[in-house]
This record gives structure tokens, C-alpha cells and sequence, in this order.
């Protein structure tokens, strides 16, 4: 008797505790139940993360749908942006094609998302880009000139006095930081600067690191590395996750198993939505409420736009060989970001046929007058691929290295005609280094 007494007094001290308990779990508030159940999705059993769209397939707001705040002038920029896109890319892509430059990678289908999500940041926010951003660098007044003398790596070249691979830009003037060419370094650099920012009290409140990569980049370690930093140490960081389906070669069906980028933003307590990336009024109003966010909050926001990769990866790639034409085709045509915007504008009254016909045009002529000017121009001096290296003095490193390609160049430079010709591209034909004759 006595015996079943105590058993049942220390059963009952024994629950009281696992009941007190489950408030003081070591890491986590999570309640505690009693029923196996396995899950596998963020927004719910056997659901998937909603994607928020604004605008239907012809330019028609859906129901419901709370418009950004918008009028016929900026709808114009947005639009002529948009078109001037396509514009550049066609020209640098045959101008690659034709061997004028090395290298050249397009944005087709990926214009709202890339448009838009400039429109909606501030001009001074600083941006780590990926390699389709170009048109982010547009919107804030990088001019053709400055586009074409990155790709052709001429002596006006500001982004890397011609060191840099084709669009790889940077311009601390447009708070633009030079792309890399490893993928997704950028990613925790934008949480160190956003980190910066933070602590600066002159930006702490109004600037933001706005983060670019795509969803092949996602598969990388710094993706983790970044999102973690961001998250457990706070900052302003606004990371845009690409999604173009495709990562050079590998779709997206083959690089991941759960729902998209999306999903991992909860698992590092990071404020997340999926935004239509074909949709531009979407985006700029996704893109608006998440830099809001990241500056009233201190903390990081991942937005994954969804959109398709219309061109191919680069020029070092035919996307035909591992997608068919057909399906390409068929989304230009059905779900094409330029011509939703376009057919929005139209039914506003905002824009017609002629509008159309006189854009193009101009944006070709002025396309064609860059690249016909910076093609003319010669290279930077050829000495200048050993300075900015370092800060301080130069180091022996890159002062050997000067000193031996001087030496070729005295060797060879005058008599063998392959070296002769690369020559005379440069600026001065490479006497800073030779020294006058």
C-alpha cells in the first residue's frame, strides 16, 4: 500500500515536471505533441509558397490586386529601360559573335524583375550584383558609353581599366560594387555591408545592401554563409534570388528538391516572399515593402523572383543542346515581361503603335552610336594592369611581374608581329612601360 502510494506520489512529480519542462526546451518554444507527423513544406502540409502577382498575361490587374502608385511618366522610364535591355543585348551579343569583345551575357525574360527591383531601391543603396544587373546600373545614369567601354575594356573604362571580363561592372559612383566572376562570393559580402551600413549612423536608417544571384548560385555555400550571417548577426541585407530556371545547363528540377529558394528563408528567420519576376508592378512592390522591412527592422528579406532565362546562359553556351526551341519560343510569346507591361500602359492610354516604332529606334541609333565610338578607342596604358592591386607599396610580387613583361616587350615586342599588333590597341602602344625610345 504504502509502496503503490509512493509510486503514484513520484509519477505525478515526475509529469508536473515534464509539464514545467516544456516551456524550458533548450533552444527552441516548440510545443510538444504526441503524433508522428513528418513535414515537408514551410507554408503548410502538402502546400506551396504563393507567388504574388499584380498583373495578368495581357496587362490586366487581377481582383483584388493594390496597384503600386504609379503615373504616365514613370511608367515610361520603366518601359524604356525595359526595351533598352534587349537593345544592348542584341548589339554586344553579335558584337562577341564577331570577335570585337570576349565575352557577353544577356538578360532576356529577366527585364521586369531586374528593372523593377531598381526602380524600387534607393539610388544610394548599395548593390552586389551577379552578372544580368546591368540594367540596375542604367537606372541610376550609368550611360552607353560607360557600358560599352566595360565590354570592350577601352581606356574610359571606369569599372576595371579593362582587367574585368566583359559585364563585370562596378561604379562606387552608382553605389554599384564590381562583379566577381566566382559564384555567389557576393552573397555574404552584401551582409558585411549591410552590417556597415548599420553601424554608420549617417545611413543606419535609410540604406539598404541589395543582394542579386541566381538560383544556381543559391547551391552554393556562400548562400549559407550569407543568409546565416545576416540572420544571426542583423542587418539590412535584401537578398534577390533570381529564379530563371536554369543554372548554365542544370534546370531547376535538378538543382534542389524542396520549394525553391523560398523555403530557406524561414529556416534562417529571415522574411520571405515569391514574387511573379515577369510581373514589374509586382516587383516593384515586392521589392518596396522588403527594403521597408530590412530598414524598420534592422534584419534581412530574401525574395525569390520567378521568371525564365529566354537567352542563353552566356556566350559560351548553346541552351538548345539541353532545352528545346520550341519551349523557348513558346514563352517569349505567352509570357513575355515586356509585353505585359506594354499592354498595361496601352490600356491606360499611355502608350500606342507609333510610341513603339520611335523607341526602338532611337534606343537602336543610340545603342549603335556607342559601340561604333567605344570600338574606335584604344586601351588603357598597359602599365596600369599593375596598379590598384594593392594598397601601400607595391609589393616585390607585382613589381617582378612589371619588370618581366617589360622584358618580354623589349625582347619581342618590336619584331614578332603577333605582340606588334596587341601593341598598337594600347594607349601609347606600351612606352610607359618600355620607356621612350
Amino acid at each position: 500500500m504504502i509502496r503503490t502510494e509512493l509510486s503514484r506520489t513520484l509519477r505525478r512529480a515526475f509529469s508536473q515536471a515534464v509539464v514545467r519542462r516544456r516551456e524550458l526546451l533548450p533552444t527552441t518554444s516548440s510545443p510538444i505533441v504526441t503524433t508522428l507527423d513528418f513535414f515537408n513544406s514551410v507554408a503548410g502540409k502538402d502546400k506551396q509558397i504563393p507567388t504574388y502577382r499584380l498583373l495578368d498575361g495581357i496587362g490586366q490587374p487581377l481582383e483584388g490586386a493594390v496597384l503600386p502608385e504609379i503615373d504616365e511618366p514613370f511608367a515610361r522610364r520603366l518601359y524604356e529601360q525595359m526595351q533598352l535591355l534587349p537593345t544592348l543585348d542584341n548589339v554586344l551579343y553579335n558584337v562577341q559573335r564577331q570577335g570585337k569583345i570576349s565575352f557577353y551575357m544577356t538578360a532576356h525574360g529577366e527585364e521586369a524583375t531586374i528593372i523593377g527591383s531598381a526602380a524600387a531601391l534607393e539610388n544610394d543603396d548599395e548593390v552586389l550584383g551577379q552578372y544580368r544587373e546591368m540594367g540596375v546600373l542604367l537606372w541610376r545614369g550609368f550611360s552607353l558609353d560607360q557600358v560599352m567601354a566595360q565590354c570592350f575594356g577601352n581606356q574610359e573604362d571606369t569599372s576595371g581599366k579593362g582587367r574585368q571580363m566583359p559585364v563585370h561592372f562596378g561604379s562606387p559612383e552608382h553605389h554599384f560594387h564590381t562583379i566577381s566572376s566566382p559564384l555567389a562570393t557576393q552573397i555574404p559580402q552584401a551582409a558585411g555591408v549591410a552590417y556597415a551600413l548599420k553601424r554608420t549612423p549617417s545611413r543606419k536608417s535609410r540604406s539598404i545592401a541589395a543582394c542579386y544571384f541566381g538560383e544556381g548560385a543559391a547551391s552554393e555555400g556562400d548562400f549559407h554563409a550569407g543568409l546565416m550571417l545576416a540572420s544571426a548577426i542583423p542587418s539590412p541585407t535584401l537578398f534577390i534570388a533570381r529564379n530563371n530556371g536554369f543554372a548554365i545547363s542544370t534546370p531547376s528540377t535538378e538543382q534542389y528538391n524542396g520549394d525553391g529558394i523560398a523555403s530557406r528563408g524561414p529556416g534562417y528567420g529571415i522574411d520571405t516572399v515569391r514574387v511573379d519576376g515577369n510581373d514589374i508592378l509586382a516587383v516593384i512592390s515586392a521589392v518596396r515593402e522588403a527594403r521597408r522591412r530590412c530598414l524598420e527592422q534592422g534584419r534581412a528579406v530574401l525574395l525569390e523572383a520567378m521568371s525564365y532565362r529566354v537567352g542563353h546562359h552566356s556566350t559560351s553556351d548553346d541552351s538548345f543542346a539541353y532545352r528545346a526551341r520550341a519551349e523557348v519560343e513558346d514563352r517569349k510569346r505567352i509570357d513575355n515581361p515586356i509585353t505585359r507591361f506594354r499592354l498595361f500602359m496601352e490600356s491606360r492610354g499611355w502608350w500606342n503603335a507609333d510610341a513603339e516604332t520611335e523607341l526602338k529606334a532611337r534606343l537602336r541609333d543610340d545603342v549603335m552610336k556607342a559601340f561604333k565610338r567605344a570600338e574606335g578607342l584604344k586601351r588603357c596604358e598597359l602599365g596600369e594592369l599593375f596598379t590598384d592591386v594593392y594598397g601601400g607599396p607595391e609589393p616585390w610580387n607585382i613589381r617582378e611581374q612589371r619588370e618581366e613583361l617589360t622584358g618580354l616587350l623589349k625582347k619581342y615586342g618590336s619584331i614578332w608581329e603577333p605582340w606588334r599588333n596587341e601593341l598598337g590597341k594600347f594607349k601609347n602602344k606600351g612606352q610607359d612601360l618600355l620607356g621612350p625610345k
